[in-house]
């Protein structure tokens, strides 16, 4: 599993547009997730994903999986890469719902998300 796509993130500016505009396109269906800014978890036949607002002209998040998240962010920096400072859906209930999330960019400043999914997913 460690380097599948495992999860997107998609930023817009109103959710609730976009949550429409989605679930028309590709029939996702959507439920409520963890932010305060009115963002959704994304259910849809393969890679889970979320949504959230406040983000105009975001581009999208790809995460890959990761087995130890700690290794992996070790393992980014040891190859010239780097790692944002924030870590991304860190409190105890989204972590324990969607795993744990880090943004990254390879060595020539792509970037990329690693995804630590929760036990037993």
């Amino acid at each position: 599993m460690a380097g599948e796509l495992s999860f997107f993130e998609l930023g817009a500016g109103d959710s609730e547009q976009a949550r429409t505009f989605f679930a028309g396109l590709f029939g996702w269906s959507f439920e409520p997730g963890l932010s305060d800014g009115g963002g959704y978890a994304i259910r849809t036949p393969n890679v889970p994903g979320g949504l959230h607002g406040n983000d105009p002209g975001a581009r999208p998040y790809l995460f890959f999986a990761v087995d130890d998240m700690e290794t992996a962010l070790a393992r980014v920096r040891a190859l010239g890469g780097s790692v944002d400072g924030t870590d991304l859906g860190s409190g105890e209930e989204s972590v324990a719902r969607f795993g744990a999330f880090r943004l990254c960019h390879d060595d020539q400043g792509t970037p990329f998300g690693l995804h630590q999914p929760p036990p037993g997913r």
